[in-house]
């Protein structure tokens, strides 16, 4: 069963920076793709960035030029950097391991707890 444990939210000024984490425990990230969601309450949870295994990265257009989805295989990790982030960004981030098909990542129901951006104007 693939656990997934994100970490690096807080609180932060407008046009700062955070780099979220995740950490995955049964599964080989090399092996899948990633993404990262965000949601705020009421809303839906919405992809912000996706990387395959090749890796290809894609993007939704609010972030482009700000946030930067990576991985590190050897430490079994995924980031999302986060830079001149605007409050708008608030919310619960979460990273899923599904898979990418047609050039579009494709979720999975492997969802980690989630961690906490809060950006203050």
């Amino acid at each position: 069963q693939i656990q997934l444990v994100e970490s690096g939210g807080g609180l932060v000024q407008a046009g700062g920076s955070l780099r979220l984490s995740c950490a995955a425990s049964g599964t080989t990230l090399s092996t899948r793709s990633m993404g990262w969601y965000r949601q705020v309450p009421g809303k839906l949870r919405e992809l912000v960035a996706a990387i395959s295994t090749g890796p290809k990265t894609n993007y939704r257009d609010d972030v482009k030029g700000r946030f930067t989805i990576s991985r590190d295989n050897a430490k079994n990790l995924v980031y999302l950097q986060m830079n001149s982030l605007k409050p708008e960004d608030t919310a619960v981030y979460y990273c899923n391991a599904g898979s990418w098909f047609g050039g579009s990542y494709v979720r999975s129901e492997s969802w980690g707890q989630g961690t906490q951006v809060t950006v203050s104007s």
